[in-house]
């Protein structure tokens, strides 16, 4: 079976200590790309964006970019899963001018939402009726992580993403649906922050490396200190010799 993985960055900083790794010329996103094929978006989860900025993203990338898609707070945070038909509507209404170059779509819980099985089905139900493609969901309640939560998010195709720091040990492996397999290293000990030793870059490549899923994905969100890229850069480094 062909496998693809992707290691990408939430967001396409590109701090000056890794910008000679980089083309110079180019718009930030087009540098980016020249060196990864993905990204992640978390920026959606804030606030919505025009359709211009998503035509302008899907052209300015090369063919076989992919865009992973953090689903909006009021979905996730405000409304917590219920009754969110309408809000899943226009989001996904929003995404369409990504096109073939949309990857997996990031539903982000907050820490205190439990699993409720009703809930949890109804809303993955609904998002299914909108969307075919990869879904990878972060929970950081412990109840996610019991089977019947697990059962639940395979039944409907959502890969689980494997968090660090995992808040959970269950927390710390990939999920859910086995056909995605979804890294964020959010940075540890300091989240947002420490950069990745590369012992740990080198075990994470060896897990991605083996896992079975047919799409692997690691993406780095220990932006804040500009860590994010040089890790990433690493780990394609360390996956050609896995």
């Amino acid at each position: 079976m062909a496998r693809t993985l992707h290691i990408a960055t939430a967001g396409w900083a590109i701090p000056r200590a890794v910008a000679e790794r980089f083309p110079a010329e180019g718009s930030g996103l087009q540098r980016y790309a020249a060196r990864f094929d993905a990204v992640e978006i978390n920026s959606t989860f804030y606030r919505p964006h025009r359709e211009s900025t998503f035509v302008r993203w899907r052209e300015t990338t090369p063919d076989g970019f992919r865009f992973a898609v953090k689903a909006p707070r009021a979905i996730t945070h405000e409304a917590r899963l219920v009754g969110c038909g309408a809000l899943l509507e226009t989001f996904f209404a929003q995404l369409a001018p990504l096109g073939p170059k949309l990857g997996p779509v990031l539903v982000q819980l907050p820490p205190s939402l439990a699993f409720t099985p009703e809930v949890a089905a109804g809303f993955f139900a609904a998002l299914r009726t909108l969307w075919t493609g990869d879904v990878v969901c972060e929970p950081r309640h412990a109840s996610w992580f019991e089977p019947e939560a697990e059962a639940l998010l395979a039944a409907n195709r959502v890969a689980r993403a494997a968090a660090d720091p995992a808040r959970d040990p269950r927390a710390a492996a990939p999920g859910g649906w086995p056909g995605l397999a979804y890294w964020r290293l959010h940075g540890s000990p300091r989240m947002y922050y420490s950069s990745y030793e590369p012992a740990r870059l080198a075990a994470l490549a060896q897990a991605m490396a083996a896992h079975p899923a047919p799409e692997v994905w690691a993406i780095f969100d220990n932006t804040t200190s500009g860590a994010a890229a040089a890790n990433a850069l690493d780990l394609q480094a360390d996956l050609v010799r896995a």
